[in-house]
């Protein structure tokens, strides 16, 4: 969309109008669920992220200054939404394997639904192995193709950072799906 559209789009949400906010959350909804569902691995949750996120910058556009990009401003939004949703989720998580939940034991025991499954499962597997930051870099790099600069706003941090952490989280899942191929080879 062009930057000037956005602006105009911008100035009416601060001037009250729902119609140009619903119009936004339809321009940028699904960039903001996909990189949701990037950190949190799961549709519902990618929803509700991003559901949360339009809901906070509903709230603060008036702070908006636009002096990054209003992708740039969503993207934290949902980085940190996301962020949230894994701390969350990791405070709440059983960990250990229950016998009466059919989809456990089935990840413990069919060897052979595992073998089949394909490079883009792997793929994901290790993206959610890698820590937090590293992840948050490869996602918003790799997947969302935004420049180093663009990922630095976002996640505040250096762009020697950001290069750091890409490389780093590259290498490691470089590591894990040669394990993945040489285990299945």
């Amino acid at each position: 969309m062009p930057a000037a559209r956005e602006r105009e789009i911008i100035l009416r949400i601060k001037e009250g109008s729902h119609e140009a906010f619903r119009e936004l959350v339809e321009m940028h909804m699904r960039q903001a669920y996909d990189l949701a569902y990037g950190f949190v691995n799961d549709h519902d949750d990618a929803e509700d992220v991003a559901q949360e996120a339009f809901v906070k910058v509903f709230h603060s556009i008036k702070s908006f200054r636009g002096e990054a990009g209003f992708s740039t401003w969503l993207y934290r939004i949902v980085t940190n939404a996301s962020l949230d949703r894994l701390k969350q989720r990791k405070r709440k998580t059983n960990r250990y394997v229950r016998i009466d939940n059919p989809e456990s034991m089935q990840a413990m025991t069919s060897t052979a639904a595992t073998d089949s499954i394909d490079l883009t499962m792997h793929m994901e597997r290790a993206l959610h192995e890698l820590p937090t930051l590293q992840r948050a870099v490869v996602i918003l790099r790799h997947i969302d193709g935004l420049s180093t600069r663009t990922v630095s706003e976002i996640l505040q941090c250096s762009e020697g950072t950001v290069k750091t952490h890409l490389h780093r989280g590259l290498k490691k899942m470089r590591s894990l799906l040669q394990f993945v191929k040489e285990g299945t080879s």
